[in-house]
C-alpha cells in the first residue's frame, strides 16, 4: 500500500513539474514574441522613415527631361515600388513606366522613343556624376549615392498602353500594369494593411544575400499576392516574415504568370520551373526559414537581428 501510494504521489509531482515547465515555456514564447515584433516594428519605422521623398524627387526631375521638346505630356502610370509603397532604401527594385500620351512621338517607333528618353535624360543629368545607360526595354539611371531607377518608355494609344517589345524592335501588344497594383492593393487590405509591411522585411532580409540570389522586387510582391491570399495565421510581423520565407522557398520554384502583360512571367529572369537558378534561391530561402525557426525556438532576439544583418 505504502509503495503504491507512494507512486501515486510521485505522479503528481511529476505532472506538476510538467505543468510548471510548459507554463515557463509558454512565458518564454510569450516574451520572445513580444520582443521580436517589437524589433521587427522598429525595423519597418527605420524603413520608412528613409528619404522616399529624395525618390519622388528624382523620378519628377526625369519627368520633366522627358517632357521637353515635345507635344502634350507623359505620365507615370506605374511607379514601381514607391507607387506600392514596398520601397525599401538601398535595393534597385525602383522602376517607373513613363506612358508619352498625344504627343510629336505618338508614331514613333519603340527604339526611337527609347533612344528619345536617353537622350534628354543623359542632357538634363549631365555633369551630376548620374550614369544614364540604355538596354533593349529601358534606360538604367544610376546615381552617386546608390540610387538606381529603371525607365519604361511606353506610349499611350486608342486601344490602351504598350510599352517596347522583349528585343525593343516594335510595340507590345496592351499592357496592364494597374491591374496589380489593384490585386496587390486587395491582399493587403484583407489582411489588415499587414502584407506592405512584411514585403518591406523580406526586401530588407534578402539584401544581406549574393545578387545572384536575391529575387526583384515586383517578383517578391506576386510572391506576396499569393502567400497572403486566404491567410489565417496570426498578424504580427514575426509570424507572417515566417510564413512568407517558407512559403516563398517553395513557391520560387515555378514561375508566376505576368497578369500585366508586361511579360509572359513576372520572374523570367530565373529561367525555367526548377532550373539552377530556382534552386539557388530556394535554398537560400529555406536556409532563412531555417535560422528563424531556430531563433524562436531558442527564444533569442539575438539570433533574429543576425538573421537581418543588424550587427549593432
Amino acid at each position: 500500500m505504502g509503495g503504491s501510494g507512494g507512486g501515486w504521489f510521485g505522479g503528481i509531482t511529476s505532472n506538476n513539474a510538467n505543468l510548471d515547465r510548459e507554463v515557463s515555456n509558454a512565458a518564454d514564447s510569450a516574451r520572445y514574441d513580444a520582443a521580436a515584433n517589437e524589433y521587427l516594428q522598429g525595423l519597418l519605422a527605420d524603413y520608412n522613415s528613409r528619404d522616399t521623398e529624395k525618390i519622388k524627387k528624382h523620378i519628377e526631375t526625369l519627368q520633366k527631361a522627358i517632357e521637353r521638346d515635345i507635344e502634350g505630356e507623359t505620365e507615370t502610370l506605374f511607379g514601381g515600388s514607391v507607387r506600392k509603397h514596398t520601397y525599401v532604401d538601398g535595393l534597385s527594385d525602383i522602376d517607373v513606366l513613363f506612358v508619352v500620351n498625344n504627343s510629336s512621338l505618338a508614331d514613333a517607333s519603340a527604339a526611337q522613343v527609347l533612344s528619345y528618353f536617353e537622350q534628354r535624360i543623359a542632357e538634363r543629368l549631365s555633369g551630376l556624376g548620374v550614369n544614364v545607360e540604355a538596354g533593349k526595354l529601358a534606360i538604367t539611371v544610376s546615381y552617386s549615392d546608390g540610387t538606381e531607377i529603371q525607365v519604361l518608355p511606353a506610349i499611350k494609344k486608342a486601344n490602351g498602353v504598350h510599352i517596347p517589345s522583349a528585343d525593343g524592335s516594335k510595340w507590345s501588344s496592351v499592357v496592364r500594369p494597374q491591374e496589380f497594383v489593384k490585386k496587390l492593393t486587395s491582399i493587403n487590405q484583407a489582411n489588415g494593411g499587414k502584407v506592405v509591411p512584411i514585403i518591406k522585411l523580406f526586401k530588407g532580409l534578402q539584401t544581406h544575400l549574393p545578387d545572384s540570389s536575391q529575387l526583384k522586387g515586383y517578383h517578391i510582391e506576386s510572391l506576396a499576392i499569393e502567400a497572403f491570399r486566404g491567410y489565417t495565421g496570426r498578424q504580427t510581423p514575426k509570424d507572417m516574415l515566417r510564413h512568407f520565407v517558407e512559403y516563398s522557398s517553395l513557391r520560387v520554384n515555378r514561375p508566376i504568370a505576368d497578369i500585366t502583360g508586361q511579360s509572359l512571367h513576372v520572374d523570367d529572369y530565373l529561367g525555367g520551373a526548377n532550373s539552377q537558378e530556382r534552386q539557388r534561391v530556394s535554398g537560400a530561402l529555406t536556409r532563412f526559414a531555417k535560422r528563424l525557426e531556430a531563433s524562436e525556438k531558442r527564444g533569442s532576439i539575438d539570433d533574429l537581428r543576425s538573421i537581418l544583418g543588424d550587427n549593432s
